[in-house]
């Protein structure tokens, strides 16, 4: 089973390759994903060179049906995260499947 890198291995991984304290650390990560977060609220685009651009699209309603039942039911207009792999990444991931 593939294992999940959660804010705590990052924090973790920030702190061993840094050496800063551990808290400072967990500061830092907190702010990147904070000011990423309000950014998207906001309506920005997000881009991190290498890594990915990360933006906010919005979903018109629509109708959609209940697999289980059949029945119909309109699902709701929503914003939603997108995101968009670079080149970097998408070379590093199908080279790391090899």
């Amino acid at each position: 089973m593939p294992r999940t890198i959660t804010r705590l291995n990052l924090v973790n991984a920030l702190h061993n390759e840094t050496g800063l304290a551990a808290t400072d650390c967990a500061d830092l990560v907190e702010s990147v994903l904070n000011r990423m977060s309000d950014s998207l609220a906001n309506g920005e685009q997000v881009k991190i060179s290498s890594f990915a651009t990360f933006s906010v699209r919005h979903k018109k309603e629509r109708f959609g049906r209940n697999p289980k039942t059949g029945e119909e039911a309109t699902i709701s207009a929503r914003n939603v995260v997108d995101f968009k792999a670079s080149q970097v990444l998408k070379k590093s991931v199908g080279q790391a499947e090899d």
